[in-house]
């Protein structure tokens, strides 16, 4: 087991990241009142939630001594999700601008920073491992970059509209 301590500590590193980011959706559903931002969200944190348990599976795995295999994890590896198809997409960023929602834009920012953080740390540390450790934390940052970029676009989105806005009333 020893040998597996250093890949216990990326892994607990991760686990806690993963945790406090579907802390931190969870939390945003409280905020955000639309239909559509709400179904997202609620999407992304059952993603997080099986992030959660690929990690927990890896750490079980290290713990015995053995090495990660995420072939063996097949029931929690997840398909790329749209979040929201392009009506639904259009839909939204209509009513964020109709409903001035200011603070979902926070929200989209937040969200798209912890994603980022989490995508550039798996792959970071994807570039230092080797085998099956290496394919799981590249499978980790893509699921991510998915994550991010979901975020990315409505938070640019967002950003631009308001910027566009009449100053003033």
């Amino acid at each position: 087991m020893s040998h597996n301590k250093p890949l216990i500590k990326v892994f607990e590193y991760a686990l806690n990241q993963e945790e406090t980011g579907k802390l931190f959706f969870q939390t945003a559903l409280q905020r955000l009142g639309m239909g559509a931002a709400v179904s997202a969200f609620r999407r992304l944190i059952a993603e997080e939630e099986k992030h959660i348990a690929f990690i927990n599976r890896i750490l079980d795995e290290l713990h015995q001594g053995r090495e990660v295999d995420p072939g063996q994890l097949q029931d929690v590896i997840l398909e790329p999700t749209d979040y929201f198809d392009e009506r639904a997409k259009k839909e939204f960023l209509e009513q964020c601008i109709q409903g001035s929602m200011v603070p979902d834009v926070t929200v989209f920012n937040t969200a798209w920073l912890i994603e980022k953080d989490l995508s550039e740390f798996y792959a970071g540390m994807a570039e230092k491992a080797v085998g099956k450790t290496k394919s799981a934390l590249e499978m980790l940052s893509k699921w991510e970059r998915q994550h991010e970029l979901f975020f990315r676009q409505f938070r640019d989105k967002l950003s631009e509209t308001y910027a566009q806005m009449p100053w003033g009333g």
